[in-house]
């Protein structure tokens, strides 16, 4: 997993990926979560904190409440958390879509980003347009999920 980002909260020590510190999971995340400091209120007695960030709120309330983390957060965010135990990724986005979350699972392999040129520019992956979803943004004016302009990407 990579990741860049705009540093704004705790521009020091938020690098990523960021991971558990049993190593189990590993989290990308592009956004702000604004209660995260209550959250980390809320989780501090399951573990001590190396950061002062949310991107470590948010794994630790991955790890304490599983999928249960998402309606807890109140932000913008596209986030990916990889659990090597199971070797499952879970992916997800705010409920609004501030923060949009692209995917593509082609031969070249899967990918995600929150913003569609980072896919687009990934090598060894093809992109063709999507004329129904054209028709959609010529029509309404934006593209309806999960579609996106791109056949070979979901939201």
């Amino acid at each position: 997993m990579g990741m860049r980002r705009l540093a704004i909260v705790d521009v020091a020590g938020g690098h990523q990926p960021f991971h558990s510190p049993d190593g189990r999971y590993s989290l990308v995340f592009n956004g702000e979560i604004y209660n995260f400091r209550q959250l980390r209120a809320e989780l501090e007695g399951d573990r001590a904190f190396e950061s002062r960030g949310d991107a470590e709120v948010i794994l630790a309330g991955y790890e304490r409440w599983g999928d249960g983390v998402w309606p807890r957060l109140d932000g913008m965010f596209a986030v990916a958390v990889w659990d090597r135990a199971t070797r499952v990724l879970t992916l997800a986005r705010d409920p609004i879509g501030i923060k949009p979350l692209y995917y593509t699972d082609q031969r070249a392999g899967f990918a995600f980003a929150s913003e569609l040129k980072a896919l687009t520019d990934l090598p060894g992956f093809a992109f063709t347009t999507d004329e129904r979803a054209l028709l959609d943004y010529f029509r309404f004016g934006h593209v309806r999920g999960p579609r996106s302009i791109h056949a070979e990407v979901a939201t």
